[in-house]
């Protein structure tokens, strides 16, 4: 991941899952935000030069001509071959290897795995999150997920009731004390899992947790730690590249460019590739527990489809 931790993937043996089309018209009610607590906790010191350290960085990044946000130009061409290699490193690999517990980074081949039922998205703000900030965020992942569901027609939108996807934003106090409330989200975590949300330090600047039936290849929650610290660009590029790799996408590769599927940082938002990725992975020419070998020939064809044939 350019800026995350480990996309940790737990898979859960269910009796039943009720299944929708992934070919459905996706639907965005008004934005809904899901408070842990009410505003008004001070900002400790700790927290303070968290955000004084996100900021350097950002800037320097910046400087550096990296955390682009033009989803890719006439300096990073790419082809039908080169976007259909990216597409399946990306989504048939892993960076962490779930016989290892979910927090080795050891690339592991996988099956294709997606959302089958709607994806219901909730946040939830630490109390040190005032109440113009938690408006503005809401507002920016709300349209995100707008952009999400039409990319992949697939449903993806906030929502208070039955949510299955919860984004925690909070300061690293507060991060440090949700152990109960992502442990209250995915029982099945393991210590480590949960120890590696709680006590993100400063160089992985989000994550997410995914956990999928092992029978059908279906997710069936997610939970995505944001620290509150972060600066505008940074916030959002943890936004853009957990919600995108927990749709489906949970691999980087350093090949992928235009791509914030790279960990070189030089996308900070999603580029026209990765929108091509999305694309592929919900079409209803591939479904969900396919491998890279019989998905391969398919994917070449909507590579080629998507991009022109442009090899």
């Amino acid at each position: 991941m350019g800026f995350g931790g480990p996309v940790v993937r737990l898979g859960l043996a269910l009796a039943a899952l009720a299944l929708a089309g992934c070919d459905v018209t996706a639907v965005t009610p008004p934005p809904v935000a899901l408070v842990v607590e009410a505003p008004g906790a001070p900002i400790s010191a700790q927290s303070a030069a968290l955000a004084s350290h996100y900021g350097e960085v950002q800037a320097e990044l910046l400087a550096q001509g990296l955390l682009r946000s033009d989803m890719g130009g006439p300096d990073t061409p790419f082809t039908d071959t080169m976007l259909a290699k990216n597409f399946l490193r990306i989504a048939f690999y892993e960076e962490y290897d779930r016989s290892l517990g979910g927090t080795t980074r050891q690339e592991a081949a996988i099956p294709l795995t997606r959302w089958t039922i709607p994806a219901r998205v909730s946040l939830r703000f630490g109390s040190s999150v005032p109440p113009d900030v938690r408006a503005v965020d809401t507002q920016r992942v709300a349209s995100y997920l707008q952009r999400l569901a039409r990319l992949t027609g697939h449903p993806v939108y906030l929502s208070d009731k039955n949510a299955n996807f919860t984004i925690l934003i909070a300061d690293v106090n507060e991060r440090r004390g949700a152990g109960p409330t992502i442990q209250g989200l995915m029982p099945e975590l393991t210590p480590d899992q949960l120890a590696s949300m709680t006590g993100m330090d400063r160089n992985t600047y989000c994550q997410v947790i995914t956990q999928s039936n092992p029978e059908s290849y279906t997710y069936t929650g997610a939970v995505a730690v944001i620290p509150s610290e972060h600066p505008d660009l940074l916030f959002m590029s943890c936004v853009h590249e957990e919600l995108a790799q927990a749709l489906g996408l949970p691999n980087d590769s350093g090949l992928a460019r235009p791509s914030i599927f790279n960990d070189d940082q030089e996308f900070a938002l999603l580029t026209g590739q990765d929108e091509m990725m999305l694309k592929m992975l919900y079409a209803p020419e591939l479904h969900p527990g396919m491998t890279e070998a019989e998905a391969r020939p398919i994917v070449e064809t909507l590579a080629g489809r998507l991009t022109g044939g442009a090899s």
